[in-house]
């Protein structure tokens, strides 16, 4: 039977963790020893010393790079975990000394960010401007392993059902309906059923995402099929430059609609589909001073909103 490794031995530094993940980052030894700032040769020299001290191939090298193996794969995940953790306890010892200074990196998801989470940072910043604000937008299943490994603090947006995830819990903020939305003037603006808008070309939300599943459903139930004609996006920057560009119909959360005066809601019901919008967080990790301030902004601004 293989005998464990020891990584606490003291052979396994924490430069070796940085130039594992630069190389993953980089996707070539060169790239990453510019960006580290060291001589190729150091940087190679370098992965050799880890992969010997963990007797496996991180990467396998080719004409256009290196590529992670299965244990680079492996490594490199807890290699970020641990630069996150120490990262952390730096900005927690920072803060703890003066509160007021440190970091919070937010996650995003669509339509987080129009409203609560900008007048969040505007009450943070004029409090403690010393706080850098990170902020992140993804999809909640792309942002859930960067808050689980540390490298974000906390989640806001819709919140996502997560009894099939270990290690997190939520905190609701406020209610908000799903409206259909067009531009003013659009052709449809008068329509009153879900099928007619069938003729129109769409933006629906990606597949994996919550909404996309509670709109498919809608559909189904009226038995409708899709949109044909459809683009599928959780970018609010492109949604808006193609709903006032086109006659693309779009769902989206009130708050967003009410308030952009070129949008206007389209007089079809969403009974159904609602927004519970919130805050995931991890279940076990303190969060930085910073990320409680954070916090506790966005608790305080939620509950001026009116969806």
């Amino acid at each position: 039977m293989t005998r464990a490794l020891d990584l606490l031995g003291g052979r396994l530094k924490l430069r070796h963790l940085v130039l594992v993940t630069a190389i993953a980052d980089h996707g070539s030894v060169l790239r990453a020893a510019e960006h580290l700032r060291l001589a190729q040769p150091a940087a190679t020299r370098g992965l050799r010393e880890v992969e010997q001290i963990l007797g496996v191939e991180l990467f396998t090298r080719g004409p256009r790079g290196v590529t992670p193996t299965v244990f680079g794969t492996a490594f490199v995940d807890h290699a970020r975990a641990v630069q996150a953790e120490l990262r952390r306890a730096g900005d927690r010892i920072t803060g703890l000394a003066n509160g007021e200074t440190g970091t919070v990196t937010v996650g995003t998801l669509l339509a987080a960010t129009n409203v609560l989470l900008p007048r969040s940072i505007a009450a943070l910043k004029a409090e403690r401007p010393g706080i850098t604000v990170i902020v992140r937008e993804g999809t909640f299943d792309s942002l859930v392993p960067r808050l689980i490994d540390g490298d974000t603090d906390l989640v806001l947006g819709r919140l996502n059902p997560i009894d099939d995830r270990h290690g997190l819990r939520q905190i609701p903020l406020y209610d908000e309906p799903i409206l259909l939305v067009a531009r003013s003037g659009h052709p449809a603006s008068t329509a009153s059923t879900l099928a007619g808008l069938l003729g129109y070309p769409w933006i629906l939300p990606l597949e994996q995402t919550s909404l996309r599943q509670e709109l498919e459903q809608v559909f189904k139930n009226q038995d409708l099929p899709l949109p044909e004609d459809r683009v599928e996006c959780t970018s609010i920057l492109t949604i808006r430059s193609l709903l006032l560009q086109t006659d693309m119909v779009a769902a989206l959360p009130a708050l967003l609609v009410r308030s952009d005066p070129q949008l206007v809601c389209l007089p079809v019901p969403l009974a159904s589909v609602k927004r519970s919008v919130g805050v995931t967080l991890p279940g076990s990790r303190a969060l930085t001073p910073a990320a409680k301030v954070m916090l506790d902004h966005l608790r305080t601004q939620s509950a001026t909103l009116e969806p």
